[in-house]
């Protein structure tokens, strides 16, 4: 599996493991807010002399249909706690560490439903053999 899919995965993995996050990689048409998705990501090199690395960005969206901010911004908070330099399983990789860049939240065009919006900055190492 490559590193990209191993990220995506142990992320899935980590916030659907809290009961208080319903965390979708593809969101049904019947899904009940508030709701977290795992979004975009990006993967540039992070190689050394001797080793493969990548440092990759995931993206992770919050759909709340609370009035007003609150409730996305707890479950960013949420969001924050389970990655924010903790330590994930991936296959065939090492986590060297996992970095909070960014949140925010919006109010989208239908003017009830809320955006939130965490970019989180990720480094691995292919797992020496």
């Amino acid at each position: 599996m490559s590193f990209a899919a191993e990220i995506q995965q142990a992320v899935f993995d980590r916030l659907a493991s809290d009961s208080s996050l319903t965390v979708y990689d593809h969101v049904p048409e019947d899904a009940a807010f508030p709701y977290v998705v795992i979004g975009e990501d990006t993967h540039v090199p992070f190689d050394t002399d001797d080793s493969l690395g990548s440092e990759s960005t995931v993206t992770i969206h919050v759909w709340s249909r609370y009035r007003g901010k609150k409730e996305a911004k707890e479950i960013q908070g949420v969001i924050y706690d389970a990655l924010t330099r903790q330590e994930l399983s991936l296959d065939g990789y090492d986590l060297i560490t996992i970095e909070f860049e960014y949140s925010d939240v919006l109010l989208d065009p239908d003017g009830i439903t809320r955006h939130g919006v965490q970019r989180f900055r990720f480094l691995t190492e292919r797992t020496a053999s």
